[in-house]
């Protein structure tokens, strides 16, 4: 088998077999094993080049793949790796803190109250999408254990790890057992994504996203549930997002996407269900690691009300709850708001942080700040028509808040507040956003600012924030 032969097949629009994909992810991270030999004329165990993988990105974005293609792609780079097996968590119950699972020690998974399902939270990406530090303890709260792992950001939207390591002291490595023990011990617990889970994703979507194969519905389906079927839950709620600041721009594309993981799910035996919402404007106030946090953290305390995260994560949160059987979608719906406003959330949250060795002083976590703070004053009165949440979201990348290649660095500080949302009046001067930055030229984050927001006289109509599920 040649990876030149597969290529071409693919480039002439004919479906590749399961051991044909294999092939080549097993190829590409070097896994196939093979010996070097004068007649297969190998230089290397790698025997599928970048150039080559490139090569067969390419002929898929142009000709697509098959549900088949899709399923073995996805397969193929879940098992490239390290497959995780959760049966060593237990029920959690939401009264642990006066349980005898306080003190677990290593390996120590014996006596523990009859295993529950696992379910896991899963978001396209967005900018403000804080989401999952919303869900994730108002979920813990209700009494499902939430083990998660999450990734960094890229470009213009926000990543989940990211925001955690905003936090000093906040450690998002743990080993295996010491992520199981945090689950069992307080039901919750939020990690970056192993070196060992799908590394032949990794690779790939290095790869897709130097040469320009992102956006295909199958290679972004099969990437996502790699990782989702190697992090061993039993089911999955999909928060699939739509418009400017997602990588599908309408809900015909969201739809498909859905569809498409919800039958990978399926096909594993696993249970999903996908919400779509809308992502053309930035969610709550804050982009940007470590003010989000703060949002955060402001909405669990019950400080400060943010409507579109509130209602979005009291959503998620009781599909998450409704998979794992805590009852129908109603009763779901009422428990996650009870975890919210009694603040129960809240304090999940923080003994998160403290067992992730998250700085504490006096149960309040202090963040650095900005030397910067640069307002952005209205040119003019009127109405908030639109916030273009792919522009900020960069505006906020350009300040320091995100990365623009895997390598760069960032500033934990740094990102933009918004003083205003899509349909509040304005009043020339008046502030519409806060640069928060420690760097000294804002030339271009103002430039991508004034091109994302939209004034106009007359009132809009609101945005929908939930368009449907699958």
């Amino acid at each position: 088998m040649r990876a030149y032969d597969i290529i071409m097949k693919k480039r002439n629009n004919t479906e590749l077999t399961k051991e044909e994909i294999q092939f080549l992810v097993n190829g590409y991270t070097g896994a196939n094993k093979l010996e070097i030999t004068q007649e297969s004329r190998l230089v290397s165990k790698q025997a599928v080049k970048d150039e080559q993988m490139a090569a067969f990105l390419m002929a898929t974005m142009f000709n697509g793949l098959s549900k088949d293609e899709i399923y073995h792609l996805t397969m193929a780079m879940a098992h490239s790796g390290e497959v995780l097996d959760l049966s060593p968590l237990r029920g959690v119950l939401s009264n642990i803190e006066n349980s005898d699972q306080k003190n677990l020690g290593e390996k120590n998974y014996e006596n523990l109250a009859p295993p529950q399902t696992v379910v896991d939270k899963h978001s396209t990406g967005g900018v403000g999408d804080k989401l999952t530090l919303l869900v994730a303890p108002i979920v813990a709260a209700a009494g499902v254990p939430v083990a998660k792992m999450s990734g960094a950001g890229l470009g213009h939207t926000g990543g989940t790890l990211d925001k955690l390591s905003s936090i000093p002291g906040f450690k998002t490595e743990l080993n295996f057992d010491e992520f199981i023990n945090i689950v069992n011990k307080i039901g919750l617990s939020i990690i970056g994504q192993t070196k060992d889970i799908a590394p032949a994703d990794k690779k790939i979507y290095a790869l897709r996203d130097t040469t320009a194969t992102v956006d295909n519905i199958g290679l972004i389906a099969a990437s996502i549930m790699s990782k989702k079927l190697a992090s061993g839950a039993d089911a999955f709620v999909l928060d699939v997002k739509v418009g400017s600041g997602a990588f599908m721009k309408s809900e015909e594309e969201a739809k498909k996407l859905a569809i498409t993981m919800i039958e990978i799910a399926e096909q594993n035996g696993k249970k999903a269900k996908a919400i779509l919402t809308n992502m053309d404007e930035p969610l709550g106030f804050s982009i940007g690691n470590s003010l989000e946090i703060i949002e955060v953290l402001e909405v669990l305390e019950r400080k400060k009300e943010v409507k579109d995260i509130e209602i979005l994560s009291l959503e998620l949160s009781a599909n998450m709850l409704f998979l794992a059987g805590k009852g129908d979608l109603e009763s779901c719906r009422a428990q996650a708001l009870e975890s919210l406003t009694s603040k129960k959330a809240y304090k999940k949250f923080l003994a998160m942080v403290e067992a992730q060795g998250g700085s504490l002083n006096g149960g309040k976590i202090n963040f650095g700040e900005a030397k910067n703070k640069i307002e952005l004053h209205s040119k003019e009165e009127g109405y908030i028509q639109s916030i273009n949440a792919e522009k900020i979201g960069t505006a906020a990348m350009v300040l320091g808040a995100g990365r623009a290649a895997k390598e760069d660095k960032i500033d934990y500080t740094a990102g933009i507040i918004l003083n205003k949302k899509v349909g509040d009046y304005v009043s020339k001067g008046e502030t519409l956003l806060t640069f928060h930055t420690n760097r000294g030229d804002l030339e271009e984050a103002e430039r991508l600012s004034w091109l994302g927001i939209k004034i106009g006289t007359e009132s809009p109509i609101s945005n929908q924030l939930i368009l449907g599920s699958l």
